[in-house]
């Protein structure tokens, strides 16, 4: 991946000195066809099975974008209930047992749930497979857990590997 990046930023150099165009815009047109020069070329700057590097960073993207609608509705609700006349809520702490295994990642997501308004990571395993989480408000656990798969855990997976 660093590979491809490099190349990309390379060509996008090498724009900018063939058209004398030292601006940003001159350089975001070179990075802008040094990757659709990558994209048609792929087959010969991958190797050992990986795959074309903007796919990664796709995937990055989603994952913040995701975040930031998670985040969005998490403070709605949050708002939602404190606001209320009557304080209606069931908090709880539940395990969660996660299939991330690696450090990093886990601590992405231990960060990306503490951050979500309503959630937060109390503690983790010491063979990172199990997170306990406390939740504002949980009617249901089994959504819970479902939600952070899907948003979170699912995501961290495809932008990593």
């Amino acid at each position: 991946m660093a590979y491809q990046l490099l190349t990309n930023f390379f060509l996008a150099f090498i724009w900018m000195f063939l058209t004398g165009s030292f601006t940003s815009s001159g350089f975001f047109v070179g990075f802008l066809l040094g990757l659709l020069i990558l994209l048609m070329m792929r087959r010969f700057f991958t190797r050992d099975g990986q795959q074309f590097y903007f796919i990664r960073v796709w995937a990055w993207v989603k994952l913040l974008v995701i975040f930031l609608r998670e985040l969005f509705i998490a403070n709605i609700e949050v708002l939602r209930l404190v606001l209320s006349p009557q304080l209606n809520i069931q908090p709880g702490i539940f395990r969660y047992e996660t299939s991330l295994r690696t450090g990093w990642k886990v601590s992405l997501l231990s960060m990306l749930i503490t951050l979500t308004p309503g959630t937060l990571v109390v503690q983790v395993s010491k063979d990172n497979s199990v997170l306990y989480i406390h939740s504002l408000h949980m009617p249901d656990v089994e959504s819970i857990k479902q939600g952070i798969y899907d948003n979170f855990e699912a995501k961290i997976k495809e932008a990593s590997e």
